[in-house]
């Protein structure tokens, strides 16, 4: 069933429900295992109440509720120009290389997986998205987006996270601000990721979207699905520009 064809509800399974998951990505989240369970239904609340500011949410995706998360999408596009690699190599997103190929004595482990992703993971795009929507009041950018291993290599890195896993966030600071009060909005946002997202600070937890913590991240979020399974990171979940993003489809219930 495509996306916006049924009403969408506890006890539904389907791509449609898929495609629901990552777009309520950053509210509450979920697996993106197309079963409208409980956490589904928690995103969808979440959602209604926060961004629709519903009263009483049903937890119900009606067409109110999908014509609601098109215009989240409209009024938080995505600069792409921003997350394309800078090294003028690649295409901005890689060259697909690497695939099941692992750094020394990192086998297995996604952290260590040296494939260049086809793009950035549309379930971190979409989590920024509500971000943006949490703190209208600041004004957002991405300082780092995809960084292939041409990138890496020429800088001395050795993390992966940046193949199309991870972006990071910076924030415009307002005149006078200095790097005291960049710091504590930081740890702010963080702290609302983790209440409003199920993010974690850390990579201690299987499936859950992570943040760098401030030792790391001081003055920027670093945001990454790096702690997800292979499953939940196949290739079509990978976007490179609005379109791929967005995928607009027609809302017909």
């Amino acid at each position: 069933m495509a996306y916006g064809d049924r009403v969408l509800q506890q006890g539904l399974k389907g791509e449609d429900v898929v495609e629901l998951q990552l777009r309520l990505a950053g509210y509450r989240g979920t697996l993106l295992d197309g079963d409208f369970g409980s956490g589904t239904e928690l995103q969808v609340k979440s959602f209604q109440r926060d961004y629709m500011r519903l009263s009483a949410p049903s937890g119900v995706v009606d067409r109110a509720t999908f014509l609601a998360i098109d215009e989240l999408a409209s009024r938080f596009p995505i600069d792409f120009a921003q997350l394309r690699c800078p090294c003028g190599v690649c295409s901005g997103f890689g060259q697909g290389r690497f695939k099941g190929r692992y750094m020394p004595g990192g086998e297995g482990q996604e952290k260590f997986h040296r494939y260049e992703y086809p793009g950035i993971h549309r379930l971190i795009l979409w989590a920024a998205r509500a971000l943006f929507a949490y703190r209208e009041d600041i004004r957002f950018s991405f300082s780092s987006g995809y960084r292939c291993a041409v990138e890496n290599e020429r800088k001395g890195r050795t993390t992966t996270n940046h193949h199309g896993k991870a972006v990071d966030i910076d924030t415009v600071l307002a005149p006078g601000m200095g790097k005291r009060e960049d710091l504590e909005r930081c740890n702010a946002l963080r702290s609302l990721l983790v209440e409003k997202s199920n993010a974690q600070i850390g990579w201690l937890a299987r499936n859950r979207k992570s943040l760098e913590p401030s030792d790391i991240a001081p003055t920027w979020v670093h945001y990454d699905v790096r702690e997800y399974e292979s499953k939940y990171l196949r290739d079509e979940f990978f976007c490179r520009d609005l379109a791929g993003l967005d995928r607009r489809l027609p809302i017909t219930v």
